[in-house]
């Protein structure tokens, strides 16, 4: 059935006019009609009347001819059309600018009898661009590209050669995104037929929320056809890893490290005995096997021990399935090989306990400098990853310990054996930390001694650190003089003495943290430098202040990766790809502090170089929602593009009939100039037949 005609020239229309010619002259011939003398014999008469009402009929009928000549004409000049019906070779020749949005998120990468969806969906793309003619115009767009800038063109060879070239990527794909500027480059052509051609599985993770829908009537207007390909045909096993998380806060080498790795079952039917495995730098370290249910999510725990220190891959996968490209995730650890401390004080009685404790622990796990608080200004503080304050006179450097904070370092107050309030809360105030009201109990006096009351033996510090039966009878110093301190919310207090202050005192600025102790490292202060819980307070917690929060370590594909150039003294960095592939940029550190790189389409590990240092490790993950094999039908889509005030026409393309029949029959069905155009050559065959009967005619009653 077609729905209408109409015409794609249709100012020609205007050439209907000159039907009225032949009309004209006929008038005027009847005007300038000859009079004949008749025979006076009655049958000839008879005879000659008979001719005439044959010779007038045959006027008419060649008046009625040429003007149906003149209609023809202008008609196919006009270009006539049907909607919604194709006859063969009668196709639209119009010209068309055609945007295909192509699906290529690893969701289609699941293989059917025809190949894979992504490969079909390039193939069906190749087919449509090959039946383009000159005149028209088209573009690619690639619905999980976020840095895609495409435009029109005509040369198509370009377009199948950037579709050869296209893989599959992990970035998530954004249904709203790529439609609205598909309909922004169609809107921008003057082409009579504008076309969009969506290719995708219709997962139903590509449809936006709610409130990232906007009304896009302007540009999907009534001249715009959407042409959308359901690619999806059967029903798919697949297993995903969804997270893999460290359970630690400290790395040490060769001790247990433990990951929880979230495994989701997304098939319909129950898995037993999978198998996870764990890679530490590309070598199997641990595995295990796990049940899970249809529609369920099990998490395993994993340990595994590194023997190597620095960057550390880390890979959790699982066996392969129907989509492959979510069997894997990524994360990555550091574990200092040295770690690198400062001691800043002005008097040996207020450091000498801190400074024996670190050198029993030996260089070749932290090493140490001490300097005074005038020698403060001159140092490379980044050089360092924790500096102990047991001196109150760093007023003057405080916003350079502040900026050390906020890019990552970690700093411990510790009061000097003749701490200063004043001082102090001065230093306090400028990192925005509680001040403290004043000191409690007297020095070398025992008699009103405090005691920890309450520990926080799920703090990192504290974990591995004792056996678990033993924790209740970690034996208290007694602390007779200390700074009455309160973290008033704005941090944590990890061991509170029984008075009700806070002993030891966590805040986390920006990148880095801050511990605070109430009490100086001194006799005079309390015997906590002999108790047995000292050393192993002190090292815990410079390993904990060691370790980098990496914030951007649960990175998604296609999203910033943020480089900071805090540490970097080269003026070009170097990103090496999980394909091995390398990207170098050009900073300018004076002027700036992070650079962004977004060529993140790929999963796995972005190595950030500054010359041949290693300064950075990104694990870069699928996003989980690609995993669902989910798929909306026709009606899922016509909602959503009814929310979008859609106004265009939509036409369903199945792809197991022949599309460019569909296209062509909905592009304008069937183009009939050349029909008309014949039937006025035939009628102008007749025309001439009989005109030039009737011209016998008159001959014959003229003679």
């Amino acid at each position: 059935m077609f729905e209408y005609m109409t015409f794609l020239n249709p100012a020609v229309l205007i050439g209907l006019l000159a039907a009225a010619i032949p009309v004209i002259i006929h008038l005027l011939n009847l005007r300038r009609l000859k009079k004949i003398e008749f025979s006076t014999l009655t049958f000839l008469k008879e005879l000659q009347k008979n001719k005439i009402r044959k010779i007038k009929i045959k006027q008419w009928l060649l008046l009625a001819l040429r003007v149906l000549i003149i209609l023809f004409i202008v008609f196919a000049f006009a270009r006539p059309a049907l909607r919604g019906l194709s006859i063969a070779r009668t196709t639209s020749a119009a010209k068309t600018t055609a945007v295909l949005i192509i699906d290529d998120s690893f969701s289609m990468s699941v293989l059917s009898q025809r190949g894979s969806y992504f490969n079909q969906a390039k193939d069906f793309a190749k087919q449509i661009i090959e039946q383009l003619k000159e005149g028209d115009e088209a573009a690619l767009i690639f619905m999980s590209d976020e840095k895609q800038q495409p435009n029109l063109t005509n040369n198509f060879n370009s377009l199948i050669d950037e579709l050869n070239r296209k893989e599959i990527s992990f970035a998530k794909p954004d249904l709203n995104k790529v439609i609205t500027l598909a309909a922004q480059l169609v809107n921008k052509s003057k082409n009579f037929n504008r076309e969009i051609y969506l290719l995708t599985d219709f997962q139903k993770n590509i449809f936006p929320s709610e409130e990232t829908k906007s009304d896009l009537s302007e540009l999907l207007n009534e001249n715009i056809k959407l042409y959308s390909f359901s690619l999806a045909d059967k029903t798919v096993f697949n297993l995903g890893i969804d997270e893999l998380k460290v359970n630690n806060q400290i790395f040490e080498k060769d001790k247990p490290i433990t990951f929880l790795v979230s495994v989701s079952n997304y098939s319909q039917q129950d898995v037993q005995n999978g198998v996870l495995s764990l890679f530490l730098n590309g070598k199997r370290a641990a595995q295990k096997s796990f049940d899970v249910e249809s529609g369920e999510s099990v998490i395993i725990d994993v340990d595994a021990v590194s023997d190597a220190t620095g960057f550390i891959d880390v890979s959790a996968e699982i066996e392969t399935d129907e989509i492959e490209q979510d069997n894997r995730r990524f994360t990555s650890v550091f574990i200092p090989d040295v770690i690198s401390t400062l001691i800043i004080s002005d008097e040996s009685a207020s450091s000498r306990f801190l400074n024996l404790v670190l050198q029993t622990v030996g260089n070749d796990k932290i090493k140490f400098d001490e300097k005074n608080s005038t020698q403060l200004a001159g140092l490379q503080l980044k050089n360092y990853d924790v500096i102990f304050l047991c001196s109150d006179n760093v007023f003057q450097n405080i916003e350079k310990l502040n900026q050390f904070v906020k890019d990552g370092g970690s700093i411990v107050f510790i009061p000097s054996v003749n701490a200063d309030l004043n001082k102090l809360n001065s230093n306090l105030q400028k990192l925005n930390l509680p001040l403290a009201p004043g000191f409690a109990g007297k020095l070398n006096d025992k008699s009103l001694s405090m005691q920890f009351e309450k520990i926080d033996f799920n703090h990192p510090i504290f974990l591995n650190l004792f056996r678990k039966d033993d924790k209740k009878n970690i034996e208290s110093p007694l602390i007779n003089y200390f700074i009455k301190y309160s973290t008033q919310g704005k941090g944590t207090s990890i061991i509170t003495l029984t008075e009700g202050s806070s002993f030891m005192s966590e805040f986390k600025l920006d990148k880095g943290k801050i511990f605070f102790f109430n009490t100086a490292f001194d006799a005079g202060w309390s015997n906590l430098v002999i108790k047995t819980i000292f050393a192993p307070l002190v090292v815990k917690t410079v390993f904990y202040l060691s370790q980098k929060e990496n914030l951007q370590n649960n990175l998604i594909a296609g999203e910033t990766i943020s480089i900071d150039l805090n540490k970097i003294n080269s003026a070009q960095i170097k990103v090496v790809r999980p394909d091995s592939s390398a990207d170098f940029i050009n900073i300018d550190l004076v002027n700036q502090k992070f650079v962004e790189y977004i060529n993140t389409d790929l999963t796995g590990f972005y190595k950030i170089f500054s010359g041949n240092e290693l300064i950075d490790n990104i694990a870069v993950n699928h996003e989980k929602s690609e995993s669902s094999p989910v798929y909306a039908d026709e009606k899922d889509f016509e909602k959503y593009l009814e929310q979008l005030n859609f106004k265009g026409n939509l036409i369903v393309v199945d792809k197991n009939k022949n599309p460019l029949e569909t296209i062509n029959q909905a592009r304008f069905g069937s183009e009939l100039w050349r029909a008309f155009l014949l039937i006025a050559i035939i009628l102008a065959v007749i025309e001439m037949t009989i005109a030039r009967n009737v011209k016998k005619d008159l001959e014959g009653i003229n003679n």
